[in-house]
């Protein structure tokens, strides 16, 4: 029951993956940037739909009208009274709708779709290399758990190898066999050791601290980690160095970059040419007229259907769309000593990091090889330490190269694997890694 709970307890590479990838702040941010370039690149936002506009009002008058007749007599030759309207409503009703087209506009909003388009993906590449970022630095962090996780295991042992010589020293001083001076020294490595171990666990915890808030989660989450390292094969490596330029994020950011310049090109010179387009509009009112002094009310009602088309041609602008389109060629000729600068300064970086990557795993083999060489020469110095041919200063300098060679082989193999990780970055292979 205790082993299928440590079991559980062990946060897995590819678990540490998942977690970031649902979890982590960077990556949330990217992502809505991509749904807001998925919205831009929609049919809603092409201009190949048409515009619809309803319109509909209703207004009311109440008026009151006193009209007088100076000099005007009636049928009896008396003065002509005033005639007096009160309370007079007028009621007008409207209801519209208008419908506008465009048939062509030089091909304008075709190239600046495609260029939205272009822009989703470039936005997905961009999540892409946030992705990468981020995972290269979750496993340096990951790594690092596992680095001092290590290393509190070697000094672990080292406290416990120290703790025996002290019950050993003191059994010889006991029967005569050594001096008080062997117990003291043990006793003080036994400190030195005490210290180291508190002090490893202690970045230990400090390490799981900076994972956890990688991975966006409770700070004190208590886990452990893999500590298992397997090296990509080398051929499969030099394939991947080899299809880097196809693969690189960085030079097909660049790539679809200089598309999008294309585009903007291409729907630039669009101005330059006429627009047809098509209207429609039906319409209907209604007015309700009162009693005047000389009429009476009335009803009005009338509807409305009206077709037509427009070519609208913008030959001089004053020269704006000239100057546009002349920026945006020099912009894509920016675009493309960018994309040659880019391609160089990748293929350095990849040179550097395969040269570092393979100094790195050759260093891993001789710290792995100086361990067991260290090992050795301890369990000898144990038992010369026994029998009394070597001092307690000699077995202690076995113990602490031991200690030595296996915290470095630890800080190699770690070192030599980031550097992996920052190699199949580089050439395009990162997500496509298995953990």
């Amino acid at each position: 029951m205790l082993q299928q709970s440590i079991a559980q307890n062990v946060l897995s590479k590819s678990e540490a993956i998942s977690e970031m990838l649902q979890n982590n702040f960077g990556i949330q941010l990217a992502q809505n940037e991509l749904e807001i370039a998925s919205n831009n690149k929609s049919i809603l936002n092409s201009g190949y739909l048409p515009t619809v506009v309803g319109t509909a009002s209703a207004q009311y008058d109440n008026a009151s009208d006193r009209r007088s007749f100076p000099g005007s007599l009636d049928e009896d030759g008396n003065p002509r009274p005033d005639v007096v309207i009160e309370d007079a409503e007028t009621q007008r009703y409207n209801a519209g709708i208008n419908v506008n087209y465009v048939l062509f506009d030089g091909l304008g909003r075709y190239y600046d779709y495609k260029q939205l388009k272009e822009q989703y993906n470039l936005t997905e590449l961009q999540v892409r290399e946030t992705i990468e970022n981020t995972m290269l630095q979750l496993f340096s962090v990951y790594y690092e758990v596992a680095r001092q996780t290590e290393n509190v295991v070697v000094l672990e042992q080292a406290l416990r190898v120290s703790k025996e010589r002290v019950t050993r020293a003191q059994y010889q001083f006991e029967y005569g066999q050594n001096s008080k001076l062997e117990v003291l020294q043990a006793e003080v490595d036994v400190v030195t050791d005490s210290v180291n171990v508190l002090n490893a666990k202690q970045q230990l915890a400090n390490a799981k601290r900076d994972l956890n808030v990688v991975l966006n989660r409770d700070l004190n989450a208590s886990f452990k980690v893999d500590t298992l390292v397997s090296f990509t094969n080398k051929l499969q490596l030099e394939g991947y160095v080899a299809n880097s330029k196809e693969n690189n994020v960085t030079l097909l950011q660049s790539e679809s970059q200089m598309k999008v310049s294309d585009y903007a090109i291409k729907s630039a010179k669009s101005l330059l040419l006429p627009t047809i387009g098509l209207t429609g509009s039906y319409g209907w009112n209604r007015i309700n007229s009162p009693a005047s002094a000389f009429f009476p009310g009335s009803i009005s009602q009338g509807e409305n259907l009206t077709l037509g088309a427009n070519l609208t041609w913008n030959l001089f602008d004053g020269g704006g769309s000239i100057v546009g389109l002349k920026n945006a060629k020099i912009l894509y000729d920016s675009q493309e000593l960018q994309r040659k600068q880019f391609e160089l300064e990748v293929n350095r970086d990849i040179a550097n990091a395969k040269g570092t990557y393979e100094n790195l795993l050759e260093i891993y083999n001789i710290q792995e090889q100086n361990v067991v060489t260290n090992k050795n020469n301890l369990e000898r110095s144990q038992e010369r330490l026994k029998l009394g041919q070597i001092s307690s200063i000699e077995f202690r300098q076995a113990q602490i190269n031991l200690i030595n060679a296996e915290t470095s082989k630890n800080l190699a193999k770690y070192d030599a694997k980031l550097a992996e990780l920052e190699l199949l970055r580089l050439t395009g292979q990162l997500l496509n890694t298995d953990f």
